[in-house]
């Protein structure tokens, strides 16, 4: 996988977010089990020293150690040594734990910990959503369209960058590696309705799918391509289908460009269904579906005023201003555009 040092950086920070938290752990577990001795020990000097059961010199080690000043001093110089001892060692201990946990909260690590608990949850309550890796461009895209079917899905990122993005946008997001194992099983993969691996680099995209499919042998994948040999790797490694978008979008502009006249194609298995325009200095104009169609179908007639002619007959007589809804395979549909070619622009 090629060098990205923003994601480095990402990596680096969550490591370091993972050993300043063990680090107050373990200190939290030595503060913990100091009381625990300091409250022993006392509990037996008490018994000892002034002959009172351990029941009593639990509760005078408590006591002491709290700074409550409940029960009244020992008589004797070595009853009132050890309550000395204790409290100095008690108050350092309890002054130990305080700043432990003013650090715990002053440097973020608590709020961290708890909103990624809380979004854990909330995608633990996706069932049948779809899972995207990575929220550049192409992936705030997918997430846009998503939002707009009303179809639930998650955002796997590592780039802090995009973080932001999404947590301006309310997204459900995980901020970790999408290519690795237990990131998929915490984005709920075993419930997903599919994974969309679209993160720039063609390499992780073909490591997410490996490990999609691996984890899930029924799951529907669709993947980004930005090289074309990278097509046919991406569907080695388990892709159901990949998207080219440079590739899309360049065929897109080349036939726009050739045919200014189609408004949208859609590619509908080995067919594609495309909107033509009728302009005005072309050969279809006056002429009828059955005149001009060829071995495409003529879907609907939309006409100047707002009309909508579905299934037109092949009488129905085709004029400037319509535009056409039709179907074909490729070789069909690029007869429909050449007689649909505006006089201007067809070739000579």
């Amino acid at each position: 996988m090629p060098d990205r040092p923003d994601l480095n950086r990402s990596r680096d920070r969550r490591a370091q977010e993972r050993r300043e938290l063990r680090l107050v752990s373990r200190r939290l577990g030595y503060l913990m089990g100091a009381l625990g001795v300091l409250v022993i020990l006392g509990t037996i000097g008490y018994s000892a020293l002034e002959g009172t059961s351990v029941a009593f010199g639990f509760s005078w080690t408590l006591d002491t150690v709290a700074t409550l000043g409940t029960i009244p001093d020992p008589p004797d110089f070595a009853g009132r040594a050890l309550k000395a001892a204790l409290l100095i060692f008690g108050v350092g201990t309890l002054f130990y734990g305080l700043a432990t946990a003013a650090e715990f909260f002053v440097s973020g690590q608590l709020s961290g910990v708890l909103s990624r608990r809380r979004m854990q949850k909330t995608i633990d309550s996706l069932t049948d959503h779809f899972i995207i890796c990575g929220y550049g461009r192409v992936g705030r895209q997918v997430a846009r369209d998503l939002r707009t079917e009303r179809a639930q899905y998650l955002v796997v990122d590592e780039n802090p960058d995009n973080a932001e993005r999404a947590g301006a946008l309310g997204v459900k997001y995980l901020d970790a590696p999408p290519s690795d194992d237990e990131v998929l099983r915490q984005a709920g993969i075993e419930r997903a309705r599919g994974v969309i691996a679209c993160v720039d680099s063609d390499a992780e995209n073909i490591f997410i799918t490996l490990t999609a499919r691996e984890l899930r042998a029924d799951i529907l994948i669709i993947a980004r391509a930005s090289a074309e040999d990278s097509e046919k790797k991406l569907l080695r490694a388990g892709a159901d289908r990949v998207i080219s978008p440079y590739k899309t979008s360049g065929s897109e502009m080349a036939r726009v460009a050739l045919h200014p006249q189609v408004g949208g194609a859609l590619a509908v298995a080995d067919y594609r269904m495309e909107e033509i325009e009728v302009t005005p200095a072309c050969e279809g104009v006056g002429k009828t579906i059955a005149d001009v169609r060829g071995q495409s179908m003529i879907v609907a007639v939309r006409r100047p005023d707002g009309r909508l002619e579905p299934q037109p007959p092949p009488h129905a007589v085709i004029g400037a201003g319509d535009k056409l809804v039709a179907l074909g395979t490729p070789a069909a549909m690029e007869h429909l555009e050449r007689v649909f070619q505006p006089a201007n622009t067809a070739a000579t």
